[in-house]
């Protein structure tokens, strides 16, 4: 952006001490917009005072922030919620630069691997041994324990760069690749997992609402790609004493999905220095609610 007198007497008093002064100059200098990025990091590398810096990439990191809840409400507010695309705007913030073409080029060539070794023959059971084994077999891809002191086990890009992923991460990767391919699996709400479930194909427009688990064929941990069985969950909730319900089989939409992603990345910043990312992150929850 070219810098106009007023954005240089801004840029003047960004180190103002005046608490007040730097919010009202802060404001204005949201408003440009994040074509002013450009102009704030040249600031910043002009500049010796590590306040300032500090004050500079707070400055930067609210225009990204404000332009992630304008894609997201689109997103929000668009007729289908693409679960690949709510995906990587999560990874923005984080990643704010983050480029998708290499993870859009890096997903269609496991997809298409995968599709290599499918048929019009193959049973449900058979289909998910396929992705299976070119996920976490050809691919690599390997289940990591949740550990909310690492963000990039969360995010889409970074697991496909390290091969690394939670329950979650490693999951949605699961789910859009049975999307990419027309195969009927879904997350379900069971209690304290991230379970995913293949549903029978003839069922995928009229899953039960009173007793979705009888369209079930089989559950999937998307940590290691390995199917177990109705009696295994059974086992499951028996030893988490929770009585077994209709609610907790019930496929769950791409928002709560997105919603689940941005709060369980929200337990990664819990340090004092990071609080102000974690009520960011409650916010998007928020909007995507509204």
């Amino acid at each position: 952006m070219r810098e106009t007198n007023e954005i240089s007497a801004l840029f003047h008093l960004i180190d103002d001490p005046d608490q007040e002064v730097f919010t009202t100059v802060s404001e204005r200098i949201v408003g440009f917009g994040k074509n002013i990025i450009p102009n704030l990091e040249n600031l910043w590398e002009t500049t010796t005072s590590n306040e300032v810096q500090e004050r500079i990439e707070m400055l930067i990191h609210r225009l990204h922030y404000s332009d992630l809840v304008q894609d997201l409400t689109e997103w929000r507010d668009s007729a289908y919620h693409d679960l690949l695309l709510g995906t990587l705007l999560v990874a923005k913030f984080q990643y704010p630069d983050l480029q998708t073409a290499p993870v859009l080029q890096e997903i269609e060539k496991i997809r298409r691997n995968v599709w290599l070794e499918l048929n019009s023959f193959l049973t449900p059971l058979e289909q998910a041994n396929v992705i299976s084994s070119i996920l976490y077999n050809y691919y690599n891809l390997k289940g990591v324990d949740m550990d909310y002191s690492n963000p990039d086990h969360f995010l889409l890009h970074k697991v496909l760069q390290s091969k690394k992923g939670n329950a979650i991460s490693n999951g949605i990767l699961y789910l859009i690749l049975g999307e990419l391919l027309d195969i009927p699996v879904k997350v379900i709400n069971i209690p304290r997992q991230f379970v995913l479930a293949f549903f029978s194909p003839s069922a995928d427009e009229e899953i039960s609402e009173e007793n979705p688990r009888e369209n079930i064929i089989f559950y999937v941990d998307p940590s290691s790609g390995v199917a177990f069985s109705n009696k295994d969950l059974e086992a499951y909730f028996k030893r988490i004493a929770v009585p077994i319900t209709p609610f907790y089989f019930k496929p769950q939409s791409h928002k709560r999905i997105i919603q689940l992603l941005i709060e369980e990345l929200g337990k990664c910043f819990e340090e004092p220095e990071n609080l102000y990312k974690q009520e960011e992150l409650k916010k998007l929850i928020e909007l995507l609610d509204q």
